[in-house]
């Protein structure tokens, strides 16, 4: 009974001494392993083919990249735009009816606004009545005018009659006083010097009155032409009073979407107050290269045009014209190169890029948003023209290196 109990603790010892002796072989062993020193890398075949393969293809991939980027030249600095036309009235006045609504799309002569039009119907009938009496104080002074001539001419003629009659008396004088005394009586004599004093003295009133109705002619003429600039005056005071009414309504004189409204119906608007802008469906892209990139490209290079607000969207244009200029030299405060100390900047040229086709109806697109054009500058220029503007013939075919100035 007592070696029965005995037996189970010698056998748990053996086992403890046997599993310490185990331990201390393994850690031994793993001493002895680590002490030995590791292959060097080159010495190991599969970790060099490995760097191997992955050298060429980081350098292949590399090439390749080189040699496929090469051909574009890409930038962000680039936006929609297009043109924007402003509309304020022409004349003042209370709004009494507003057709639009904002970014409605209207088409070229559409009535957008019109103001009260009330104030202007009043001055137009104002002009007209005083363009009908101008046109009466003509008629009056062309009456005038002729009645002065005739009457002008009347007294030439009692002036030409004087003139005879006081010849006459004049021959029956010296012919009177040519005889002997005893073949006329002074009584005779007197009486024939009287009358050729007297026939004198009526030519020189006559053409005294007849001088005096050729003055009154030329004022009657003299008069009638200003009533005739009376009358084109108030003949120009019509055709104003007539655009000033036509200024009442507004149309559209373009194509266009509305936008940047900011008159409500009701409103008061002065002459020339903004009232809101038409924005031209025909758009292009402006891109701010830099001078570094612009030495291969060339009008009519192909163009793939992204927008940020449309990811994954790709629209095809071409290069059309660059700008002779850069954008700092047309900026409010152009840059001073001779004044301080000169800091060489690469500038940037705006290129403006067209689209080859009608953009898209379900793409809002419209000045201002961002886009990133890709010039592809390996490829032929392809001869495209279009409604907006035509190249230059001097410009297709030639690159910047190529065109006069380019240093």
């Amino acid at each position: 009974m007592d070696n029965d109990e005995k037996t189970p603790g010698k056998h748990s010892g053996e086992e403890k001494l046997a599993s310490a002796d185990a331990g201390e072989a393994d850690k031994k062993e793993n001493e002895e392993r680590s002490a030995k020193p590791a292959k060097p890398f080159y010495q190991r075949p599969l970790l060099m083919a490995g760097l191997l393969v992955a050298t060429v293809v980081i350098v292949a991939g590399g090439i390749g990249w080189w040699l496929y980027a090469r051909q574009f030249e890409s930038t962000d600095d680039a936006f929609i735009d297009g043109y924007t036309v402003q509309l304020a009235p022409k004349i003042s006045g209370y709004v009494e009816k507003l057709l639009v609504q904002d970014n409605q799309f209207v088409h070229k002569g559409d009535l957008l606004l019109q103001i009260d039009p009330r104030d202007y119907e009043v001055a137009l009938a104002d002009a007209d009545a005083a363009e009908a009496s101008a046109e009466g104080a003509v008629a009056q002074a062309k009456a005038h005018v002729d009645a002065t001539v005739a009457e002008a001419a009347a007294d030439e003629a009692q002036v030409l009659a004087a003139k005879a009659t006081a010849k006459n008396a004049q021959q029956d004088l010296e012919r009177n006083a040519s005889l002997t005394p005893r073949s006329v009586s002074q009584q005779t004599l007197d009486s024939s010097s009287a009358t050729a004093s007297s026939t004198r003295a009526q030519e020189l009133a006559a053409r005294a009155k007849a001088d005096s109705t050729i003055e009154q002619v030329k004022l009657a003429k003299s008069q009638l032409v200003s009533a005739q600039a009376d009358l084109r005056q108030a003949q120009v005071k019509v055709e104003q009073a007539k655009l000033n009414l036509s200024y009442a309504k507004i149309v559209a004189p373009i194509d266009g979407r509305v936008t940047h409204r900011t008159v409500q119906m009701g409103d008061y608007v002065d002459k020339g107050e903004p009232l809101f802008a038409l924005v031209d469906p025909n758009l292009w892209v402006t891109a701010n290269f830099k001078e570094t990139q612009l030495a291969h490209m060339q009008t009519g290079q192909p163009v793939d045009v992204t927008v940020d607000a449309f990811p994954g969207t790709k629209l095809t244009a071409h290069v059309d014209s660059f700008q002779r200029g850069t954008g700092a030299r047309f900026s409010a405060l152009p840059p001073e190169n001779a004044t301080g100390n000169y800091v060489k900047v690469v500038q940037r040229v705006p290129v403006k890029i067209v689209f080859d086709r009608p953009l898209p109806a379900e793409l809002m697109l419209g000045p201002g948003m961002s886009v990133v054009p890709t010039v592809s500058i390996r490829e032929t220029p392809k001869a495209v023209e279009t409604p907006e503007t035509v190249p230059a013939q001097s410009e297709k075919g030639t690159t910047v290196a190529e065109r006069p100035g380019h240093g």
